[in-house]
């Protein structure tokens, strides 16, 4: 049985003969399946590749909308790309069916799909598939991850079952949206949030936002959201009036910070929803937790760390952690066409695929002011 890793083989695109990089300045054809890439030298293009034809159980997408994920831009700026040399980006995507493979019968031409990036083996004999935790399984293709292209292009050939319908409530940017908001719903449902628990969030970028969002729509109170950026406090301000925002002291320690959080909660919280993955930013969450509380950490850092183990210890604070996210996608469509969460704020800056390069230097940038970068076509 062929698996899907060789079904989206890297290679078949980078050897394909339509494949090429768009030297600096030139305009595409209009009907261009354009796409970015990255490569080992930290460099990044714009690329002509094929358009392929969807096989049996496939569906081809005109991608619509993407976002540009702070993983993309780690992926270009650190040249974690492996052997592919070059490799596509994108992973937060929504668009339009325009064709059909054979043995589809769920999708039509001219249906409005999220794209579930991650595509796991499904078989029997992988445990995490089979139980449904499916973000575990060894063999996945995650578009965007190296080696795998990402869905950041026109036409993306995609496994018809890993594709989730959008109501016409829904459009294509908060469709694309969809994907963080199933990272921060796969974080809320393994936390165990509960109604009129405290909560703090650490880091206001688009997870910490989100976060935001989802923990508000399930009841908590009330929230403390941290960032050492005031204009994004300013914006969390925006989309819950209600958040007590503080502003992060690089010169203050963990402990200094949880104090002046505890002070603004009013008691020491029970959740942490931690979302910026930096060692300091949790050892202040765990000073802000209260006696049998949970540290829960959405966010991504580095391979070592040290955290303050008699105080978790003393205190039976909880420290748990995620792994990308499985079964979201369905809730997340829901609660944003039910107008539970409205994610449209996010997107503050949009480019045309065409200037997709543009659109990547706008996201690296933080003295830019974006929260989310979307790139329409």
């Amino acid at each position: 049985m062929t698996s899907q890793a060789e079904v989206y083989d890297p290679r078949k695109i980078l050897d394909h003969p339509d494949f090429r990089i768009l030297k600096e300045g030139e305009k595409p054809d209009a009907n261009a399946n354009l796409a970015v890439f990255y490569n080992a030298n930290k460099e990044i293009h714009l690329v002509q590749k094929p358009r392929l034809n969807p096989g049996p159980g496939q569906v081809l997408v005109h991608v619509r909308a993407t976002g540009i994920c702070g993983s993309d831009v780690h992926f270009w700026k650190h040249g974690c790309i492996g052997e592919s040399m070059v490799c596509g980006s994108g992973h937060e995507s929504a668009g339009e069916v325009v064709e059909v493979g054979e043995g589809v019968n769920e999708w039509k031409v001219g249906d409005r799909v999220a794209i579930e990036a991650g595509v796991p083996c499904l078989q029997a004999s992988c445990d995490h598939c089979r139980t449904g935790r499916y973000n575990g399984c060894p063999d996945v293709v995650f578009f965007s991850t190296p080696p795998f292209h990402g869905t950041l292009t026109r036409w993306h050939v995609h496994p018809a079952q890993w594709l989730h319908r959008l109501p016409e409530n829904v459009s294509f940017e908060e469709g694309a949206l969809c994907e963080p908001l199933a990272v921060v719903l796969a974080g809320i449902e393994r936390s165990g949030l509960r109604l009129g628990d405290p909560v703090l969030i650490c880091g206001a970028g688009p997870i910490g936002l989100v976060s935001l969002l989802a923990a508000r729509a399930a009841g908590a109170e009330p929230i403390v959201i941290t960032d050492l950026v005031q204009s994004r406090l300013d914006f969390a301000k925006t989309l819950v009036p209600g958040v007590r925002t503080v502003l992060i002291d690089p010169k203050k320690s963990p402990k200094e910070q949880a104090a002046i959080i505890r002070e603004k909660a009013g008691q020491l919280v029970d959740l942490v929803l931690e979302c910026t993955g930096f060692e300091g930013s949790i050892q202040t969450g765990i000073y802000a937790t209260k006696f049998g509380g949970k540290v829960f950490i959405i966010g991504v850092g580095k391979n070592e760390m040290n955290f303050p183990f008699m105080h978790l210890s003393a205190n039976e604070i909880d420290l748990a952690f995620q792994y990308r996210y499985c079964n979201q996608y369905p809730k997340a469509v829901r609660l944003v066409a039910g107008g539970l969460i409205n994610l449209k704020p996010l997107v503050t800056h949009r480019f045309s695929l065409e200037d997709a390069v543009s659109a990547f230097h706008t996201a690296a940038d933080p003295r830019l002011g974006s929260i989310k970068v979307q790139i329409l076509d």
